[in-house]
């Protein structure tokens, strides 16, 4: 990878979410952002939840979501890296949104040194052990017999009962959770566990729509990207130095 460009990194963004009634504004600020960084990317990483409902049939995607498609692949068909990692809400991409916007499809978490920092990344779904429900959730949506089923479905009525879901989900309960405290966090005990075994500079995470950059010791750091329905935040690696920056929505 060449060390010329920034890297940058986002999470979160939940195109399309049924619970939110800004989602055609939000998708123009996140087409904008990426017509802005396309100036100086060198790579980008998407970490999961970039759509809130992503399922892909054999002859039919869901609709929508063209602009920011289009502009994904107009990137990599310059040569730029760009890796989609799945999040709990988009974890059902198969061959599709590979083979058309040429993203690199990130199922598991990704280890890679970037400008000689070595980096730990994943949506951060399924990391916090003592959250029991949601790991046997996550097994029961990654079940390839279940998704056979699911694949039977007629669309409208499969994309319905996800959409009704969705609004159940964390994006709909956004600003009712209790103070957040970030090394009380599941993604934190993990990412200080994994030090144990291997060193690491940079842990970045998704999925807790929080915003977090902290030490967990002199060598290693803990990144929380945030979202884009409250924060509006993503990072950006340039050179050595890693930021979390807020995007000017008023621009």
């Amino acid at each position: 990878m060449s060390t010329k460009g920034k890297i940058y990194f986002v999470s979160d963004v939940h195109l399309g979410a049924p619970a939110m009634n800004n989602n055609h504004e939000r998708e123009l600020l996140f087409a904008r952002w990426l017509d802005e960084i396309s100036a100086d990317v060198s790579e980008l990483y998407l970490l999961g939840d970039i759509f809130d409902f992503w399922w892909e049939y054999k002859k039919v995607v869901p609709r929508g979501f063209t602009r920011i498609l289009g502009r994904i692949a107009n990137l990599t068909d310059r040569g730029i890296p760009v890796h989609f990692f799945t999040g709990n809400h988009d974890l059902w991409v198969f061959d599709y949104l590979p083979a058309e916007t040429g993203v690199i499809l990130h199922k598991n978490e990704f280890i890679t040194t970037l400008n000689g920092k070595k980096f730990f990344m994943a949506h951060g779904d399924g990391l916090d052990e003592t959250d029991k429900g949601y790991i046997r959730l996550k097994k029961i949506f990654t079940n390839r017999r279940l998704q056979w089923w699911f694949s039977r479905l007629h669309p409208n009525f499969a994309l319905h009962v996800a959409h009704q879901w969705s609004k159940k989900s964390r994006t709909s309960k956004m600003g009712f959770e209790k103070e957040f405290k970030v090394k009380n966090e599941g993604m934190f005990r993990f990412a200080t566990e994994f030090l144990q075994q291997e060193q690491i500079d940079y842990f970045i995470f998704g999925h807790r729509h929080q915003v977090a950059n902290v030490d967990i010791n002199e060598n290693s750091r803990f990144i929380l990207l945030g979202d884009w329905i409250r924060h509006f935040t993503y990072g950006v690696l340039d050179g050595q130095n890693f930021e979390i920056k807020k995007y000017d929505r008023l621009a």
